[in-house]
């Protein structure tokens, strides 16, 4: 099967196209589903080194070896920011990483998880429950198949802590209307006092104008934003998070008392974050930094960001 920008030659490589120059090549040892979708094209396979992978529009979204980088990366230095979630709001996270992560938490009270695509959650939760290890079981969590952003702006509630969790903003990809200043504007106005937004934000290295876009736009709405990276080897790149918080620094949050935090929070065992290490992860290498100095864009519905 050929999926859009994904070859399978006879179901034993997969080809990942991260420019029109570069590309990841993989071989699959099987493949456990395929399918198309009203939105996306569906592919989740094995790698030996990688494990499970789940593909969607050509485009690796999580491995299982590496899936924890990702995933505690992107809920741990929002929800110990917030220092006290009870209620979270997820956008996309299909295959259920981040629905597991927030769970860890003991403060949290409920989890609203809302996905465009059901037919994607279905086949995540079916093929691959060493990622959502049965986190959509959980009473706390309650899943609504809907368009991400229509829930936010027709939301009537708030919540403590929102972390969009979807594709990066492709041209004609799903996603690209999740990373405006118009969907920030209504995200902020559905968070609580003190409450916090996190987004993945696209590669650091491969997309550097994405991630430096996204991260100026939030910050046009934030009163405190942070850009920061994790290295996740099956990306074979640095990988761009933005954090905005309504009340405070996120990077002003110290080791001591982050880990007092998590603590209290009880959160521990992770395999990744190290709240001990928190001000660390917002640390950014000179050029990504000048970048972002440099960057005086802003991602908007008549021209959103895109990658390709």
């Amino acid at each position: 099967m050929t999926g859009k920008g994904t070859v399978y030659n006879n179901y034993r490589w997969v080809v990942e196209w991260h420019t029109p120059n570069s590309a990841l090549i993989s071989t699959v040892t099987n493949v456990l589903y395929t399918g198309r979708t009203k939105y996306q094209d569906v592919e989740i396979a094995i790698n030996e080194d990688m494990g499970k992978m789940l593909i969607l529009d050509g485009k690796l979204q999580s491995a299982e070896r590496d899936e924890f980088i990702y995933h505690e990366m992107l809920v741990h230095p929002a929800l110990i920011t917030h220092g006290n979630p009870e209620s979270v709001l997820v956008i996309g996270g299909g295959e259920g990483g981040t629905l597991r992560e927030i769970l860890r938490y003991g403060s949290v009270k409920e989890v609203v998880m809302v996905d465009i695509d059901g037919e994607v959650v279905e086949a995540c939760k079916r093929y691959l429950p060493e990622v959502h290890r049965g986190s959509f079981d959980d009473p706390r969590a309650r899943m609504v198949i809907a368009d991400g952003r229509k829930f936010v702006e027709e939301a009537g509630k708030k919540f403590d802590a929102i972390v969009v969790d979807v594709t990066d903003p492709t041209e004609d990809g799903p996603s690209r209307f999740l990373y405006t200043i118009e969907f920030y504007r209504a995200a902020a106005s559905k968070l609580t006092e003190g409450g916090v937004l996190v987004t993945q934000a696209t590669s650091t290295f491969y997309n550097l104008d994405a991630f430096s876009l996204i991260v100026n736009t939030m910050d046009k709405v934030f009163p405190h934003v942070r850009g920061y990276q994790a290295s996740i080897p099956s990306f074979i790149s640095d990988w761009g998070f933005s954090l905005g918080s309504m009340a405070m620094d996120p990077a002003g949050i110290s080791g001591d008392e982050a880990s007092t935090r998590a603590r209290r929070l009880g959160i521990g065992g992770l395999r990744y974050y190290e709240a001990r290490r928190h001000p660390h992860y917002f640390w950014l290498p000179p050029y990504v930094r000048e970048a972002l100095d440099d960057e005086t864009g802003i991602s908007m519905d008549e021209s959103p960001a895109a990658i390709f």
